[in-house]
């Protein structure tokens, strides 16, 4: 399929879906023409790189990640840069609740400051 399908299909745009293959996410055949030919498999994949982005992972951890993907889901083989990367994204993840938490108090502060006048 063109870049174009590939874009509607899984609703990335077509400058990402360049910048994914820039980066080596993406491997589209070329025709003789030079257009890109993705076929079904990187529908797939596109749908794994915003899977992972949504968890918050930076393109650079989702290219350790996609080694990993198994077959049509979201299953991943259990593998040690996976288990590694698992770890820190939930380390991460954990920093950011911590620091979402104590941005909380304190606006929660500031409004009842507020609301006592």
């Amino acid at each position: 399929m063109k870049i174009g399908e590939l874009s509607k299909r899984t609703g990335v745009s077509i400058r990402m879906l360049r910048y994914y293959e820039a980066e080596g996410l993406l491997k589209p055949q070329r025709t003789t023409s030079g257009y890109r030919d993705y076929d079904p498999a990187e529908e797939r994949t596109v749908e794994r790189i915003k899977l992972l982005g949504s968890a918050g992972m930076t393109l650079a951890t989702i290219r350790q990640f996609l080694p990993c993907v198994r077959g049509e889901g979201s299953v991943f083989e259990p593998c040690d840069e996976l288990r590694n990367a698992l770890h820190e994204q939930i380390r991460l993840a954990h920093q950011k609740s911590e620091k979402l938490a104590r941005s909380r108090k304190v606006l929660e502060s500031f409004l009842q400051e507020v609301e006592q006048g």
